[in-house]
This record gives structure tokens, C-alpha cells and sequence, in this order.
């Protein structure tokens, strides 16, 4: 069997389309974003795919028609209009204090400002990322598309750190809510995350944001379905199935237990995490992939002093819809952010009381994180360690 090349850690859609690699067409779900609304926001859990999605969008509005050859979109679109992009990545950088921050938001305008010949009124951040979307607006003839990848990394590495945290958010505020102040230069504004920090002034100044973090209509934007693994690993799915002496059905439903699961809106269809489904192709074995990446600790250590009863988390934690994505700084529930990260997700929600019902969603995580717990409960040398 001839050996497919698998995106692994490649987020440039440019790339997967003139490289060879194989890609899930997700540009029905660009074009209708496009054309339906302007500002939006979509949390999803790390390595789901938010990196290529906002990639895709960069080429679209750049007008790179012959990228979508082949794809839903060269369908879709007639137009190709092509709009100024800044794409902004906010994955990139250590953000261990507020000069840092603030070092690498100056770093990304100023590659921005020099790329579009756009002079800086002065050193205020705000101030030169609303001078630079009127600017290039104007010079450009057309409004701006503005695609901020991960917006809340910063927020994230700091979870633990009070100060740090008020500090970050006093800036990114500033800098983000330029998005509401620019809107009249402004074509298309996508922010994407791990968690939505409703209740701590970012997201109360852009409160524009349509939020399709738990839209039904766009819960497969990011992973993948069960329709998209048949269609578009039929090859891998023989080869994985060859390997460890299975028949294709059997080796689909391994992969249904241990990947699938992840439901972002009550009654969506489930999604397999793409990272691990990926890394399961290309190594022809079943292994736990995506929880490799690293469990925050923070977690762990709000679990243990909370005292939460983790045996719930099979499918017994319940939340109300106003708390589910509402992630609190000094908060003592750890549930939303639990959800948000992927490591819970919704099985069951009750539209009479809007109550959810999460749970673990699938294998890979529930024992990649209870032995992550066990860890951190249990002390070193323990048999209980040793039965896990």
C-alpha cells in the first residue's frame, strides 16, 4: 500500500494543498462564515484544528482560488474578492511577565506596520493596531480581515498567577477591543481560543463576538467525523487494520473508543480529536497521542484542592448552560475549563432546566487522566500505582 502523506503538525493550509498531504475539506464551513457574519469566536481544546482553520480563511481572503481547486469552495465562491489579512499568532511567545507580553504584541504590529508601510503614531499598542487597520483600509481599498489564533495563551500559561493574570488582562483588553472600535475597517474578524474568559473584561468589550463555540451548525468545523474518517482514510484505516489483524470495521470501531466523543453542541454529531487519528495512522498502532501534549497542572492541583469527586467524570458532572463557558480567574469550580480543554464533553443536556451533563469522550482521555491523577494523589512507590 502506498503511503499517504499525513499533516502532522502542519497547520499552512498552503502547504497540505501544494504538498500532497491529505486534507479534510473543511471550506464549506469557511465560505459560510464568510458570508453570513463578520466578528466571531470559536473555543475549541488544543491540537483540534483552530491553526488550519484560521490558515484556511487567510488564503480565502487573500484570494488564492487556485489553493481550493478540487474543494468544496471552488464550488461556492464566485466572487474571490481579495481583502489585506493579519493573521496574528498568538501561540508564539513565553509570556512569563508583562513586558514580554507586551514585547511580542509591539513585534507582531511592527512586522504588520513595515509589511504594509504604515508608520506608528506612537508606542501605545491600542493606538497602533487601530492606526494600522484604518491605514491599511485605506491604502488597500478594501476592509481588513484580522485572524487571531489562540487568542487566550498568554491567559493560559498564567492560570495560577493572580497578578500576572490582571496585569495581561488590563493590556489584551485594550489591544482586543480595538476589534469593536476598527469595526468600520474591518471585513472579517475570527479570534479562536482554548476558553472564554466571559466575566473578565476581554469578551464583556467584545461583546460583538458571535460565539460559535457551541453552535450546532459549526460543531464539525474543527475535528473530524465519523463521515470524514471513512471518506478520507479509507487507505489508512486498511493499513491500520492490516497491522493489528483486524477487519476495516473492527480496526473504525478501536478508533471510535479511544478518539471519538467530542461533542460541542447538545444533540451535534460527535468529532474524533484529528491529532491523535493522525498520529494513529502514521504509526499503524493505537496509542494515547493527544494527551501527550501535556496536562496543565493547574487543573490537577484545582481537582485536588476542591476535593471534586472524580469518579463523576465518567458521565456524572453536571453544569447549568450560563456556567458551562464561563471560565472564572479566582473561581473554585473547575468544570468549565474542564470542558473547554477537551477533557470533559457533553453527554446528555436537559433544554427544560439547561442543564448539561459532561464526562469523559473517550478512552485516550480517560485513562491518560486519571493515571495523570493518580499521580498527583497518590504518592510515590505506592501499589496503587503499580495496579494502575
Amino acid at each position: 500500500m502506498t503511503t499517504r502523506k499525513l499533516p502532522i503538525g502542519i497547520q499552512d493550509f498552503e502547504c497540505i494543498r501544494t504538498d500532497g498531504y491529505v486534507y479534510v475539506d473543511k471550506t464549506a464551513y469557511v465560505y459560510r462564515l464568510a458570508s453570513e457574519g463578520k466578528p466571531y469566536f470559536l473555543g475549541r481544546p488544543r491540537r483540534f484544528g483552530k491553526s488550519l482553520l484560521l490558515s484556511t480563511l487567510k488564503y480565502y481572503f487573500e484570494g488564492r482560488r487556485e489553493l481550493f481547486d478540487g474543494l468544496a469552495m471552488a464550488e461556492l465562491e464566485k466572487e474571490w474578492a481579495r481583502h489585506p489579512v493579519f493573521h496574528i499568532d498568538m501561540n508564539v511567545g513565553q509570556y512569563d511577565s508583562l513586558d514580554e507580553l507586551k514585547a511580542s504584541l509591539a513585534s507582531r504590529l511592527r512586522v504588520l506596520e513595515d509589511e504594509w508601510e504604515v508608520e506608528a503614531p506612537d508606542k501605545l499598542l491600542s493606538s497602533r493596531f487601530e492606526n494600522l487597520i484604518r491605514g491599511v483600509a485605506e491604502k488597500a481599498g478594501r476592509r481588513v480581515v484580522v485572524l487571531i489564533d489562540e487568542y487566550d495563551k498568554p491567559l493560559l500559561k498564567n492560570l495560577d498567577d493572580g497578578p500576572i493574570q490582571k496585569s495581561f488582562l488590563d493590556v489584551l483588553k485594550g489591544f482586543y477591543g480595538v476589534l469593536k472600535s476598527a469595526d468600520q475597517w474591518l471585513r472579517f474578524v475570527f479570534i479562536t481560543g482554548v476558553t472564554k474568559f466571559s466575566h473578565v473584561s476581554i469578551f464583556s468589550d467584545l461583546n460583538q463576538l458571535r460565539d460559535i463555540s457551541m453552535d450546532k451548525a459549526f460543531a464539525g468545523v474543527c475535528g473530524i467525523s465519523e463521515a470524514e474518517l471513512a471518506g478520507s482514510f479509507a487507505p489508512e484505516i486498511r493499513g491500520l487494520a492490516d497491522d493489528a489483524a483486524m477487519t476495516a470495521e473492527e480496526a473504525r470501531a478501536e478508533m471510535r473508543k479511544r478518539y471519538d466523543g467530542y461533542r460541542f453542541a447538545p444533540e451535534a454529531e460527535t468529532v474524533y480529536n484529528p491529532f491523535s487519528v493522525l498520529n494513529t495512522f502514521a504509526d499503524r498502532r493505537f496509542g494515547y497521542y493527544w494527551f501527550r501534549t501535556g496536562t496543565p497542572t493547574f487543573l490537577v492541583e484545582q481537582l485536588r484542592d476542591t476535593r471534586f469527586h472524580v469518579p463523576d467524570f465518567t458521565g456524572g458532572v453536571s453544569v447549568y448552560a450560563q456556567r458551562i463557558d464561563d471560565y472564572r480567574a479566582k473561581g473554585d469550580d473547575p468544570v468549565p475549563l474542564l470542558y473547554q480543554t477537551g477533557y470533559l464533553t457533553i453527554k446528555d443536556y436537559e433544554p427544560r432546566t439547561g442543564r448539561y451533563t459532561l464526562g469523559f469522550p473517550n478512552e485516550e482521555v480517560k485513562y491518560a487522566f486519571l493515571g495523570e491523577l493518580l499521580d498527583s494523589y497518590v504518592p510515590k512507590g505506592s501499589n496503587l500505582k503499580r495496579l494502575f
